[in-house]
């Protein structure tokens, strides 16, 4: 199971940084832009359009800060030892899903199985954690079973 560990810290990893790639290039063109209004004329529309341009930069800026704490997320990951518990860094079988908790990156395929990278403060991951293999979680009315963790 470590080796899917692994794999999949590597996943989630890629998908970040892809994100970050993504909003870092983003940010590139909001730059450009302003520099770009910064040359043309003064006034009330001038004054709007940096409003609107700087009120994009510090969505995206949040956006990265965020995704800059799933990465550390993964590294904390990463040196945990699976534990009998559900708990950050354990991969949870169901016999519904498999479920990795640690952040949210989605849906991963891994060897032909559907795994979803989740959260620890995700709703499911709440309702997981703490619990041991054999025990049952209630999430949305519904009483599930964990099968294995690792």
């Amino acid at each position: 199971m470590m080796d899917i560990r692994e794999e999949l810290i590597r996943i989630c990893r890629e998908k970040i940084d892809e994100k970050v790639a993504s909003l870092k290039k983003s940010m590139d063109g909001l730059k450009e832009d302003l520099e770009n209004e910064s040359k043309s004329s003064a006034g009330d529309k001038y004054e709007t359009s940096r409003e609107m341009i700087n009120i994009e930069w510090n969505k995206l800026s949040q956006q990265l800060v965020e995704f800059e704490k799933q990465l550390k997320t993964l590294n904390r990951v990463q040196h945990l030892e699976p534990k009998e518990t559900v708990q950050l860094g354990a991969i949870v079988d169901t016999g519904k899903a498999r479920y990795f908790i640690s952040v949210p990156a989605g849906e991963i395929y891994l060897d032909h199985q559907r795994y979803y990278a989740i959260g620890v403060h995700s709703p499911i991951a709440q309702a997981m954690l703490g619990k041991k293999k054999g025990e049952f979680f209630s999430f949305r009315e519904t009483s599930t079973k964990i099968n294995s963790i690792a």
